[in-house]
């Protein structure tokens, strides 16, 4: 089985109206899940789940005051 390469993550957008972004998504299916982190992604406008290696994307400014 080959590791996923940069080109094969899976990314998802989101907008100030998602914060706080955690992992996995409420939209996963339950067998397709691991325990739940929130990410860091106003520092960067991007960041990396440590567990599925999803990238989660800020589209557009955070709103002050998000965590």
């Amino acid at each position: 089985m080959a590791l996923p390469t940069e080109l094969d993550r899976h990314v998802v957008d989101v907008s100030a109206a998602d914060l706080p972004v955690h992992c996995p998504l409420p939209t996963q299916k339950l067998w397709n899940t691991h325990p739940r982190v929130y990410l860091p992604v106003e520092a960067t406008g991007e960041a990396k789940c440590p567990y599925c290696g999803t990238v989660y994307r800020l589209a557009g400014p955070a709103r002050a005051g998000s965590h």
